[in-house]
């Protein structure tokens, strides 16, 4: 800018040399009017010139801006999506479990079974808060629903037809987005395959719908249109009615068939295309979106965002109206400073001629004070712009403690107007007040010049009563002096995020125990039997005891009171563990020693190993330093590599069943910790699908347990994997971090 101001003053003083009198035998008259014309024509094509192109980058500029705005609101209604997708994903797969389903499909003509489906399924739907929950025969024909009460009843209906359908009864999950055959309601059907037991093979499919209206509904708030559309362009959630069920392009022949068969968005076999017209001059990652709205024509910026995991695209949009406004700004400014500086100029003219022996001198100054006036105010009013826009809160405290500034964001964080808090001393307005002591605390380091500059979480109370979670970093105020002036704390609101985090931790606990269910039911034969035999010893024992008071033989009654004892303290250990493994509440992050992890893990599994004939070898060096973690969440990793170890070895000669269980300390503060089988090992063809959801090899298991143990593994920032071991077998590798000395 300073370079521009400069420029504009050699081209302001270039016509006015044009007017001062022609040097002795110059042309005089037609000639020197000319020569003043063209010299003035000139400036005011380079002045239009520069005007318009600062108006250009002006309006790109503020395109970024408004695109960035965008983006992150789309983050927003993309995580509402998703969750509405993801937290119903586990419904079908648990439902189809029930024995009651499996009663109905293996018994599809009883009446009675029936019934107990129908009452099954609608407490689950009417628990879980799902629109519809519905059993499905091979066929396709519906056995069991939710509504089966209704009139709009899904029972009886046939859904062959249906993608979701065709895909869980392939053995895979399904989603899928459309208009309900039966109730014409649209919504997003997720599906599941029912598995037996014993042979792996499809039963029938459990589906659940899900309505997205209450994302439309919220839509409708927003202050420009948002549309959401498939992988074909056809836009099926939209807060602006019109745009429903229309496509952004053409769709193939063959596309229109499969909507058509599938029954996708009702009886409509031809889609109209969007009233858009798309304009993409303004350069990623956004472009101009012409439309009409309620009979209104509307400019719109528009940014996509692939939402892949669900096959969707989301388009956000904004008014343009700022965009313009940037550039007739730029304009309005652009003229400003070419009258500015024209008046300066003629100014300037008007000086020389009256002090023709200083004008060299004052044409400097005064170009200087102009050019360094102007960098002052375009420093200031960029500053200004730079900190009203910041989504980041600014507060500015004086060496006091008084608050000198705070930005719009910070305002809008707190509910306080700037006028509220300029000038006010602790404690402020806005502490939150379960927390005033660590206020104060904080408050009193920084002002012995001890803040937290590496950053710390901080709860506000928002005037309108409810909390804000903030991250805040604080640095000391250093004028260009070197004087110390105060403090400058940066506030980040971290609120969302925090539910986000806590939202994903209530998820990763119900899956975790989900896990440590299906693990505690694949044990049940093993405790029956782990329990069997202190059991029997009691009742041994206690008949001893009986024959011995008899007989008045104290020293044999005390020695069989003695072994009572001791089997009913190993019944409750075991009992004891049992409840541990299976409590979903588990202890919290600790030192955890490696061989006691080791040990506990097999102490569970010690009925396992010895019904099939198996033994664990384990070389866990003594010193190694402790890891640190969740106790009952890594034991619950290392049990379920070891049980499936002794599973893979099912066909293993029994001398062989051998789980080889190490762990090694690396450079860098790693453990190693490899849990080693002699199975078949694991085939190539589904080694890249072992951690996938619901992926299992294993009649009737869930497909969740490695997927688990990886998730908690890297919770733990860890890494699990696997190879094959030389001769035959399976390694799976546990790396996690030790504890700090």
């Amino acid at each position: 800018m300073f370079q521009l101001s400069s420029a504009w003053a050699r081209l302001a003083a270039a016509p006015l040399r044009a007017f001062r009198a022609p040097p002795p035998g110059a042309p005089a008259g037609a000639a020197h009017g000319a020569r003043r014309a063209a010299a003035w024509a000139a400036v005011l094509a380079l002045a239009l010139l520069a005007i318009g192109l600062a108006a250009q980058w002006a309006e790109r500029r503020e395109a970024r801006l408004l695109a960035d705005t965008l983006r992150r609101a789309m983050e927003v209604h993309a995580l509402a999506l998703r969750d509405a997708a993801g937290k119903y994903r586990y419904l079908p797969f648990t439902a189809g479990l029930h024995p009651d389903l499996r009663a109905a499909l293996a018994h599809p003509h009883d009446a009675a079974t029936l019934a107990r489906a129908n009452r099954y399924i609608a407490q689950v739907n009417r628990e879980a808060g799902s629109d519809a929950l519905y059993l499905i025969a091979p066929d396709g024909m519906t056995l069991a629903a939710s509504n089966w009460d209704t009139p709009q009843s899904f029972v009886g209906e046939s859904y062959a037809n249906r993608p979701y359908f065709t895909e869980a009864r392939a053995g895979q999950g399904g989603m899928f987005y459309g208009v309900g055959q039966t109730t014409g309601e649209p919504g997003l059907f997720l599906s599941a395959p029912v598995r037996d037991q014993g042979s792996g093979a499809v039963l029938g499919v459990v589906a659940v719908k899900l309505s997205l209206q209450p994302q439309q509904q919220a839509w409708a708030f927003a202050r420009a249109p948002i549309a959401l559309s498939d992988a074909n362009g056809v836009v099926f959630l939209s807060s602006v009615p019109d745009w429903l069920y229309r496509s952004t392009r053409a769709l193939p022949a063959a596309e229109r068939e499969r909507m058509r068969r599938e029954q996708q968005y009702g009886a409509r076999s031809e889609l109209a295309a969007l009233p858009w017209r798309v304009e993409r001059g303004i350069g990623p990652p956004g472009y101009l979106l012409h439309t009409r709205v309620a009979g209104k024509p509307l400019r719109l910026l528009a940014v996509d965002e692939p939402l892949p995991d669900l096959g969707w695209t989301l388009t956000v949009t904004a008014g343009d109206a700022e965009i313009a406004q940037a550039g007739e700004r730029a304009w309005m400014l652009g003229l400003l400073v070419a009258a500015v500086l024209l008046l300066g100029g003629l100014y300037w003219r008007l000086r020389e001629r009256r002090f023709a022996e200083q004008r060299d001198a004052r044409q400097d100054l005064e170009r200087r004070v102009r050019e360094r006036t102007q960098a002052l105010d375009e420093a200031h009013a960029f500053r200004k712009a730079m900190e009203d826009s910041l989504l980041v809160g600014m507060r500015a405290r004086d060496a006091e403690g008084r608050i000198s500034y705070v930005n719009p964001a910070f305002c809008a964080m707190t509910g306080y107007g700037a006028d509220e808090l300029l000038g006010r001393l602790p404690p402020y307005p806005y502490w939150h007040p379960d927390d005033v002591p660590q206020h104060w605390q904080r408050y009193e380091a920084m002002m012995r010049g001890e803040p937290a500059l590496s950053g710390f979480e901080s709860r506000l109370m928002h005037r309108g009563g409810h909390e804000v979670i903030t991250m805040v970093y604080t640095a000391p105020l250093v004028l260009a002096d070197g004087r110390h002036a105060g403090w400058m704390s940066s506030v980040v609101d971290i609120t969302e995020q925090k539910r986000a985090e806590q939202r994903q931790r209530q998820n990763d606990e119900q899956l975790q125990h989900a896990q440590r269910l299906a693990s505690l039911g694949e044990m049940a034969s093993t405790l029956a039997h782990e329990l069997n035999q202190p059991l029997m010893a009691l009742s041994s024992f206690a008949s001893a005891a009986k024959a011995f008071a008899q007989q008045g033989d104290q020293a044999l009654l005390a020695s069989s009171l003695d072994e009572t004892m001791a089997q009913a303290r190993r019944s409750a250990e075991i009992v004891r563990r049992i409840r541990g493994f299976v409590r979903q509440r588990t202890p919290g992050t600790e030192d955890c020693a490696v061989a006691a992890l080791v040990a506990n893990a097999l102490a569970l599994l010690q009925g396992d190993l010895r019904q099939r004939q198996a033994r664990a070898v384990v070389q866990v060096p003594a010193g190694l330093p402790p890891v640190r973690g969740d106790r009952v969440l890594l034991e619950q990793v290392l049990l379920n590599l070891v049980s499936n170890s002794l599973q893979a070895m099912e066909a293993t000669p029994p001398e062989a069943r051998v789980v080889d269980i190490s762990a090694q300390a690396q450079d860098g503060g790693r453990m190693h910790i490899r849990v080693a089988d002699r199975g078949p090992g694991i085939a190539d063809a589904v080694a890249g699908q072992v951690f996938e959801p619901f992926f299992t090899t294993k009649p009737g298991g869930l497909g969740l347990g490695l997927n688990i143990c990886r998730t908690i593994v890297e919770a733990h920032r860890g890494r699990l994997g696997f190879a094959a071991r030389p001769g035959g077998g399976t390694v799976f590798t546990l790396d996690l971090e030790t504890a700090s000395p």
